[in-house]
């Protein structure tokens, strides 16, 4: 049996013990190296299953080194926000074993051992090395300084913030942002604008209910402020697969910000195309920035901003906008961009391909 069916039908095992893994992970963890706790937050919940989805994909990959190594880069250069180091690394990797020996009892053998050590020794080498790379060119986080807090509406906030030095990214990028008050907890948001010369990145945050850092953002900041932000990642809403297409974007909400960002790449850099952007909304106070697309679409002829409001949004209740959005675009070879909400994204593109929209032709973040 090779190595990487043994490591997924031992972490299977393990697995079905189900939260008590990351429990007694962590609990461990933090006793043979207490330093390590204040890199976390206080309400560890979403970081147990963020441990258990990184280390089940991890075993899933194994023979799949074309996905898993840029995975693991990747973790490694997400984990220098926290402060991570060499040292830091050998105290999971042995926090590691010791789950792996409580939970496997009499299943856990020299020789599974000596597999498991190998296989996270690899691992670690891999993030290591992509954390060191990173530290050349980036810092580990960029300070970013609340120069703005627009209120527009109860529960959505257009922060602009002012960073404390240059930053690389591309228009539908994401970035990793916290708040001050909430240290080590950590939310992804795009920046709603492309790169300016001014070193200002706006970001629209709605209020989730029973959240943590966008309540924080919209409700707890004030101007003078300053954020934590991560570097970008992410190509599946940038531009770079558009070939110079004309655009069809779809927005729900505060998945709006990643397409205005386009648009202002557009106008900047070009190439100039047509652009159909449609904003889906349950009623009009969802329509928070129309002010600011309508004076694009003024400036920039190429651009047509179409509002879907309640029932005029057809199908929005059932959180699909492909069926008043088809009916409305010139669509036939555009590329599609589609951004909102995970059911009206899934919803949408799920219509959309229905509908005969190549697959190469539809970008939109998963959950994955």
């Amino acid at each position: 049996m090779s190595d990487s069916q043994v490591l997924r039908d031992s972490f299977a095992l393990v697995g079905k013990s189900g939260d008590e893994v990351p429990r007694y992970f962590y609990s461990y963890l933090f006793l043979i190296a207490p330093e390590v706790r204040p890199m976390f937050p206080v309400a560890m919940g979403a970081q147990r299953d963020r441990l258990v989805a990184a280390l089940g994909r991890i075993v899933a990959e194994a023979d799949d080194p074309d996905r898993l190594v840029p995975y693991l880069q990747q973790l490694g250069r997400d984990h220098r926000r926290f402060q991570v180091v060499t040292h830091h690394y050998e105290a999971v990797g042995q926090a590691l074993l010791a789950t792996l020996a409580y939970f496997l009892g009499d299943a856990w053998t020299p020789e599974l051992q000596r597999r498991w050590t190998e296989a996270y020794t690899l691992v670690a080498h891999t993030m290591i090395q992509a954390a060191d790379a990173d530290s050349a060119v980036n810092p580990a986080w960029w300070n970013a300084e609340v120069v703005r807090h627009e209120q527009r509406g109860f529960d959505i906030a257009v922060l602009t913030l002012r960073l404390d030095q240059p930053m690389a990214y591309l228009a539908g990028q994401s970035v990793m942002v916290e708040v001050p008050t909430l240290p080590s907890t950590w939310r992804s948001f795009t920046p709603a604008n492309a790169p300016r010369a001014d070193g200002t990145v706006e970001l629209h945050v709605r209020a989730v209910d029973g959240g943590l850092v966008s309540p924080a953002l919209v409700y707890g900041l004030r101007q003078g402020d300053v954020l934590r932000l991560g570097a970008p990642v992410g190509n599946r809403l940038t531009l770079r697969p558009s070939r110079g297409r004309d655009l069809v974007l779809i927005a729900g909400g505060t998945g709006l910000a990643p397409l205005r960002a386009l648009v202002e790449e557009i106008a900047q850099h070009g190439p100039q195309r047509r652009v159909d952007l449609f904003v889906g909304a349950r009623d009009t106070h969802g329509l928070y920035d129309l002010p600011a697309l309508r004076q694009l679409a003024q400036a920039h002829p190429w651009l047509r901003v179409t509002p879907l409001v309640g029932a005029d949004a057809g199908t929005f209740d059932n959180r699909s906008l492909a069926g008043p959005v088809l009916r409305a675009a010139a669509w036939r070879g555009c590329s599609f961009y589609v951004c909102g909400s995970p059911a009206m994204v899934s919803a949408t593109v799920r219509d959309l391909a229905d509908a005969g929209i190549p697959h190469d032709l539809l970008h939109f973040e998963d959950a994955r």
